[in-house]
């Protein structure tokens, strides 16, 4: 098999490395995950000698998935990880269909958290500086000459729906100043129309950013939701001029009431991911569970789940106030469990934790414990990190260990639990019939076009955010600068 991806063979299909969404500064590997790492590329490439494969030619494999989930199973328990394991057969490295029994799932998949830039847009004649750190950041992994299309619309479909088991996915949106938007609502639009035009159908949904503290931002919601029919509304507690807000702060509560004027009731909220410095405080989910109970008519979905990479997660105790602990604390506080209508998202949560099984247990452990299997929702934070097909494998077969599960009172990872994370409830908190989508999407122009695909399939097994401090630091300075 020829390849324009790594012909080497020398990236793991599983991406387990330092990269950030460029919200966060990255974190290198601990010792752990490295020799994780380690074990990992040394199984692949025994099993693809056994196999008389190339290594790149395995690797794109089933097989390469399983080994690959396999060998990390195995240097995370060399290091003493006793947490949770990816619960695949260790035959599944030479066996096709043992693979396919453990990775070939066929849940719907619904990625509530996608993001893109706009290489076209004005912002690269304004704000080189930002052109120049995007540059840098791909290292050509993406194979074209134009580094920045590494991040296009274009290149988003090949990554998401031709590379990954995704059926429907909400584009969103980062936070910046209205003149300072490398993706603006109208540039996701036609995003969303060069999706439509392969499909026939919407395999996207929209988001649109409303920070309620900048000036303009409200008025805009009126002209936004009858121009595009945003799915739902996405908000940084944390984000704009003279620093953040609570969402039971007066601008947090005229935006919940416009939204719910304009019928479009999903107010979609990053918490955790602290954005350095700036808000520190409202990335914090105290005031979720206030809101909520303010306004039970409508859904409110938490981005990240308020994770924090820098603070480890253990078991939830009501005491440890940050993370993932301040959601449900807030959540607790104002007995929203018999409202339903807050949701957690795991948009570069479980990606960051994949290097890490016992934290993988507590954080999903904790949230299918105390907010509830049937309000998790799904979601990637790519393309910074690639193809979510990774993501994806990986909470395909992790499980919690019984040691967790007895002394957490963590649940058991089932099938029906599986299912209502990686797509099922989004559908319900989407008002979307998956039933529907799937007939749709199973005929379309782009179905045709990846199973045609994946007859050959060259996926890039690449990750595009900042993977160094430097790398940050360079984007931050952006953000210093009001570039960004």
């Amino acid at each position: 098999m020829t390849s324009c991806h790594d012909p080497e063979g020398t990236r793991l299909p599983i991406k387990m490395d330092s990269t950030s969404n460029g919200e966060v500064a990255p974190k290198a590997l601990d010792e752990a995950a490295t020799h994780a790492n380690e074990t990992a590329f040394n199984l692949a490439s025994k099993a693809a000698k056994r196999l008389g494969q190339s290594r790149r030619q395995f690797l794109t494999s089933m097989t390469g998935a399983a080994a690959t989930l396999i060998g990390m199973n195995q240097g995370f328990a060399a290091a003493g990880k006793r947490g949770g394991a990816y619960d695949i057969d260790a035959d599944a490295a030479y066996e096709p269909q043992l693979a396919e029994a453990s990775l070939a799932g066929k849940e719907f998949i619904f990625d509530v958290q996608l993001h893109h830039v706009n290489p076209k847009g004005p912002w690269r004649g304004n704000f080189d500086m930002l052109e120049q750190v995007l540059g840098q950041w791909p290292q050509g992994a993406c194979g074209l000459e134009d580094k920045v299309n590494c991040y296009s619309g274009e290149h988003l479909v090949k990554e998401v729906f031709f590379d990954s088991d995704t059926d429907l996915a909400v584009l969103s949106m980062g936070p910046a100043m209205p003149d300072q938007v490398p993706l603006t609502i109208n540039e996701a639009a036609e995003t969303q129309a060069l999706v439509k035009e392969r499909t026939g159908e919407h395999r996207l949904l929209l988001h649109s950013q409303v920070n309620p503290n900048i000036p303009g931002h409200l008025d805009a919601m009126d002209r936004v939701a009858e121009e595009y029919s945003p799915a739902a509304w996405k908000s940084y507690t944390q984000f704009g001029p003279g620093g953040g807000f609570w969402l039971d702060d007066p601008e947090g509560i005229a935006m919940i009431e416009k939204a719910r004027a304009l019928g479009i009731k999903r107010v979609c909220v990053h918490k955790g991911l602290p954005l350095g410095l700036m808000g520190h405080e409202y990335s914090t989910c105290a005031d979720v569970g206030r809101v909520a109970k303010m306004f039970p008519d409508v859904t409110f979905i938490i981005y990240h789940s308020g994770f924090e990479p820098d603070r480890a997660e253990g078991p939830y105790q009501a005491s440890v106030d940050y993370g993932i602990n301040t959601l449900i604390n807030s959540l607790k506080d104002n007995d929203i469990a018999s409202l339903g209508n807050v949701y957690a998202e795991l948009g570069s949560t479980w990606r960051f934790v994949m290097r890490d099984p016992d934290q993988s247990a507590h954080v999903i452990g904790k949230l299918l414990k105390y907010v509830g299997e049937d309000l998790l929702l799904w979601g990637t934070d790519c393309i910074w990190y690639g193809s979510p097909q990774d993501q994806i494998q990986a909470f395909r077969t992790f499980q919690i260990s019984t040691e967790f599960q007895e002394k957490y009172g963590y649940p058991e990872i089932t099938p029906q639990i599986r299912a209502k994370v990686f797509g099922l409830n989004a559908a319900i908190a989407y008002a979307i019939d998956p039933e529907d989508i799937r007939k749709k999407t199973a005929k379309d122009a782009l179905a045709k076009e990846r199973s045609d695909y994946l007859q050959a399939p060259d996926p890039s097994f690449h990750t595009y955010g900042p993977k160094t401090r430097r790398e940050f630091l360079a984007f931050k300075k952006l953000e210093e600068a009001g570039l960004v």
